[in-house]
């Protein structure tokens, strides 16, 4: 009975965590155009639903719905379970008046309870020339060079190069900034927009460096999705494509010049017959290159006002906050004090607050440490400042408060911002000085410690007769022919190197040992620190370019084959060539197809391409 009652609790405890969890979301189009037909779908988390209530669809003419479908699936991954279920329910409605309208909440009863969605809002557009259905919207995928995922007829391999019948108001993008007029390192956001009326499959185009900037790209979905946007009175196809914040280095007018991107679209091929494209599988459609190209943008950047006295450089919106490790410590105990600057600007660009410590506490350089991120607004985050220091005297100690002045870029104003003072106790520690020193007051009478009387030397001087100097000694002569020798030496020597470096192979042949030894030792360290990666690529760059500087052959020309005829051709065996190609290739096999105990096999590789270089050394 016992048992069986723990397995009811653990069964209800199991149950009621699982219904917590139940939710049901909405999934809609942000934007559509009268006329359109579209579809709303409510999707439930769990499969044991009931009484399902619909929203009023105000503004929307209900088609079609609800239908119900239904959704479980089954994993195992490295002998974990996991199964999921769902019921999603779907109405297709259409737009029938422009303006903004919200799509209410939908209830269910699941698992016991009754759950409610979310809401959604949805823009309706005039009917307008051009557009489409926001339900046909395209999607990108991969970078700046994005090709639709959708089936597409197969079509010419090559896109033409013409693309005059697409005119600009067909296809065209937009270059906005969230400000024009700015100061000195204050962030600004650049968006970049594309608007199409046809079909646009691929588009490549970035914002080159620009003098006078720090430029930051803000990571935007790999899949890029359409959506429908009244322009002109034109209803297009539009997303943002890329957005950079920017932070300008110095001040007057500067512009941001147009980019021009270089878009491929598909259109309908009317010089080709449709049913002779249809038995021959072209698709009747082709490919047309088209260069876009974005409007200029046109900077008013201030310099910023005369800046005080221990500035740090930041600029944005910030706080501060300070902590220390204690207050009573022991002489040569370690004092740890933490600065935490938090808040949006320019992050990279704060310099490190400059704390007053006692004259005679050991202090050491600041550990900086960044927890930021790249927003819209700029970095937003904390950046923390650790110091260490320690107090060598007994005494009481007071830290003043440490100021923090930035520029306020919502009040165009300098504001200082300062921590809260600490007072340390220090008693005396195990070795340390019995002398007490009291800094409470900031009285600093001792310029310097232990240092203002020195101990008296007790070791016996030398005596030298009056007369007796190195000058006309046997000494003074016999250095002349010493200095002769090293000097011819050192010529001779000069010119030996010279020899050397003219043979241009014989000298990279000799370095070659030395710069992959170099290049192991790093290896060696990623290894202990089981950064894979970047073991295996400097691994690689080890071999190649040892075998590259060894054969006095570009980088960039060998591969396996020929690396195989020049060591034949130097007489180095064939097993001490094949070792060599095995262990390329277990280098590039681990990189890219690592085993279970990844450590040993990194090691082997390490010990593997040491061996390698080692023995091809000696042959060589």
């Amino acid at each position: 009975m016992k048992r069986l009652y723990i397995i009811l609790c653990t069964l209800v405890l199991t149950l009621s965590a699982f219904a917590d969890d139940v939710r049901m979301t909405i999934s809609a189009p942000s934007t559509v155009e009268v006329g359109d037909k579209f579809r709303v779908q409510f999707t439930v988390n769990t499969q044991s639903v009931s009484n399902f209530a619909a929203p009023d669809f105000k503004g929307f003419e209900v088609i079609y719905g609800p239908s119900t479908s239904t959704q479980s699936s089954f994993q195992i991954i490295n002998g974990h379970t996991s199964q999921s279920s769902s019921v999603t329910y779907t109405f297709v409605l259409m737009a029938s008046n422009a303006g903004t309208f919200n799509v209410g909440a939908a209830s269910v009863q699941a698992e016991g309870k009754q759950v409610r969605s979310n809401t959604a809002k949805i823009k309706v557009l005039p009917a307008g020339q051009g557009g489409g259905s926001s339900s046909q919207s395209q999607q990108y995928g991969g970078g700046y060079s994005q090709r639709q995922q959708q089936q597409m007829p197969q079509r010419q391999s090559q896109p033409t190069s013409s693309g005059n019948n697409i005119s600009a108001k067909d296809l065209f993008m937009t270059a906005t900034a969230s400000r024009t007029n700015v100061y000195e390192q204050e962030a600004i956001l650049v968006t970049y927009k594309i608007y199409t009326l046809v079909n646009l499959t691929q588009l490549e185009g970035k914002l080159p460096t620009l003098d006078g900037f720090q430029i930051q790209e803000i990571p935007l979905p790999r899949n890029k999705e359409f959506s429908l946007e009244q322009y002109n009175g034109r209803n297009y196809r539009t997303v943002v494509w890329s957005q950079y914040v920017l932070f300008p280095q110095k001040s007057g007018t500067l512009t941001i010049p147009g980019i021009t991107y270089e878009g491929v679209v598909v259109q309908q091929n009317r010089a080709i017959d449709p049913i002779e494209a249809f038995f021959n599988g072209t698709g009747g459609v082709v490919e047309v290159k088209k260069k876009i190209t974005t409007p200029s943008i046109t900077l008013h950047v201030s310099p910023l006002p005369n800046k005080p006295i221990g500035f740090s450089g930041a600029v944005g919106q910030f706080s501060i906050s300070s902590s220390i490790n204690g207050t009573d410590v022991s002489t040569n105990d370690a004092v740890t004090m933490r600065i935490n600057v938090k808040g949006s600007g320019n992050m990279k660009l704060i310099n490190t607050p400059e704390v007053e410590w006692p004259i005679d506490f050991e202090t050491y350089d600041a550990k900086v440490t960044d927890n930021f991120k790249l927003t819209t607004s700029g970095l937003a985050g904390s950046k923390s400042f650790e110091y260490l220091a320690v107090p060598r005297h007994p005494g009481k100690f007071t830290i003043p408060g440490t100021k923090f002045i930035y520029f306020d870029t919502a009040s165009h104003t300098y504001k200082t911002l300062t921590t809260e003072p600490y007072t340390i106790n220090v008693k005396k520690g195990k070795g340390g000085n019995s002398q007490s020193v009291n800094y409470s007051n900031n009285q600093k009478d001792v310029d310097e410690l232990n240092q203002d009387i020195r101990f008296i030397k007790l070791s016996d001087g030398r005596m030298v007769k009056q007369g007796d100097s190195l000058f006309h000694s046997l000494k003074y002569w016999l250095c002349y022919p010493v200095l002769l020798a090293m000097f011819a030496a050192a010529i001779a020597f000069g010119f030996k190197k010279l020899k050397e470096n003219a043979n241009v192979a014989k000298s990279r042949g000799k370095k070659a040992n030395k710069k992959a030894t170099k290049r192991l030792k790093t290896a060696n360290k990623l290894l202990a620190e089981k950064k894979q990666n970047e073991f295996y690529d400097e691994v690689m760059r080890a071999l190649w370019g040892y075998i590259a500087d060894k054969l006095n052959m570009p980088q960039e020309s060998l591969n396996k084959d020929n690396i195989q005829a020049e060591l034949s051709a130097k007489s180095v065996p064939q097993e001490l060539t094949e070792q060599f190609i095995k262990t390329l290739n277990d280098c590039e096999f681990a990189r890219y197809a690592p085993s279970a105990d990844v450590n040993a096999q990194m090691e082997s590789v390490y010990q593997s391409a040491i061996e390698t270089i080692s023995k091809i050394e000696d042959s060589l």
